[in-house]
């Protein structure tokens, strides 16, 4: 199938061909169609199949065909759960509208929101935000959504996931009922199945892959090694193996920092990227990766989403994620459009249960191996240790009339909810 016929414009065409691509993907062959028709969608589609152009094309040619407002209100939302996302679906929406009559903006947190507004004023047909910023502007008379027609819900699992599924139904009111509705998820997950069936009409099931399977083209193992080597180990692969562009993945914001700095001092350019990192950051720092002047990008796994990242050889799980989902959409940095790739993951012996639980969620074992230099303990190291004891083998005391102070506990800045990701 080509996508001549899919039933797009000339205009569209021109545009996909320029972009170079010649055959639809799987997800793009599917929900196109659909959409023309005016059908509300639910697509299962992981990132890097190629879902934007899956969503994006219909609803310009759409919008394109339909009488033009002089005053352009939003007449497309799409809500994205990542700041990188909203850009990146920003950029592909201004490429695919190239030669039709469409104005589109981004808006997301973390950035001064005059440019946005002065943006909105001009008059906007496609409107890609987060949910935070998006409610923000609403909130300040800044915008109106009474002429949406359309809504996507882009990577909604994720949404949900940062805790984002207030915002939606909120989000959801300030708009007219009747419109049509699209929502592509990595997952259908029982949670996102419930998030549908309350706003969507006898909505069409579109599956890009096999529910919750990785990518056939990815060389997956697992070095399993002490939690306190990971950092020599890490280091030695990166650099015996010259690789220029690695995504590593921590558990944590705090994680992420010490493990970029780390990987400085031993001569690596490295960098983190996560949610208490200015956009300013955050956006020099993917150039960087981009172009090969920083080697490795350290990132959480919200960060990571969105982000786009072409022929990405190499991914590290430095801690593999305790939600088996996330290490799918992880190695799915790697192995798209055709390439191949490779995803390593450095496995301590208190993570041997994340392992097992991830090998059954793809229904497939992950080679196992040890480096000479790197074996692990013998033993399980993860035990942890017993409470000190003192004099006579008594336990410490419990505290008493503020003879002991407490310890503040220190979490970090508190999230911004315009901070996403």
């Amino acid at each position: 199938m080509s996508f001549n016929s899919l039933g797009l414009s000339d205009a569209l065409l021109k545009a996909v061909s320029k972009k170079g691509y010649t055959i639809p993907t799987t997800i793009q062959e599917k929900a196109i169609p659909r959409i023309l028709e005016r059908k509300d969608v639910l697509a299962s589609a992981q990132t890097g199949t190629g879902k934007t152009a899956g969503f994006a094309l219909p609803i310009i040619q759409i919008l394109a065909q339909g009488h033009s407002l002089r005053k352009r209100p939003v007449r497309a939302l799409v809500l994205t759960p990542t700041r990188e996302l909203a850009a990146q679906v920003y950029a592909e929406v201004k490429e695919y509208s190239a030669h039709v009559d469409i104005n589109s903006a981004v808006i997301f947190g973390g950035v001064n929101q005059n440019p946005q507004v002065a943006k909105l004023r001009n008059g906007v047909d496609i409107l890609v935000a987060t949910p935070g910023r998006l409610l923000d502007l609403h909130n300040q008379k800044l915008l109106s959504l009474v002429k949406v027609e359309f809504l996507v819900l882009d990577e909604a699992d994720r949404m949900l996931d940062m805790g984002f599924l207030k915002d939606i139904r909120k989000i959801l009111n300030l708009m007219p009922s009747k419109r049509q509705n699209l929502l592509f998820s990595a997952t259908f997950s029982k949670e996102i199945k419930q998030l549908a069936s309350g706003f969507m009409r006898h909505p069409v099931i579109v599956e890009a892959t096999p529910q919750q399977t990785t990518v056939e083209k990815i060389n997956q193992k697992a070095y399993r090694v002490d939690k306190g080597r990971k950092l020599k180990l890490i280091t030695k692969l990166i650099s015996d193996g010259d690789w220029k562009q690695v995504l590593v993945f921590t558990r944590t914001k705090h994680g992420a920092n010490r493990l970029s700095q780390k990987l400085i001092k031993s001569g690596i350019s490295a960098s983190a990227i996560h949610g208490n990192k200015s956009q300013n950051h955050r956006t020099k720092t993917l150039d960087g990766f981009k172009k090969a002047t920083i080697r490795v990008l350290v990132a959480t796994d919200i960060a990571a989403r969105g982000l786009d990242i072409p022929l990405l050889p190499h991914v590290i799980n430095y801690e593999l994620p305790n939600v088996p989902e996330d290490y799918v959409h992880r190695i799915g940095r790697t192995g798209r459009a055709g390439a191949s790739g490779e995803a390593i993951s450095l496995v301590s012996s208190d993570e041997l249960d994340f392992l097992k639980s991830i090998e059954k969620l793809i229904k497939q074992n992950i080679p196992s191996e040890e480096l000479w230099g790197f074996e692990p303990s013998v033993g399980d190291v993860s035990k942890k240790e017993e409470p000190k004891k003192f004099q006579h083998g008594k336990p410490r005391p419990k505290s008493n009339k503020g003879n002991y102070k407490k310890r503040k506990r220190s979490y970090g800045a508190k999230p911004d909810r315009n901070n996403n990701a």
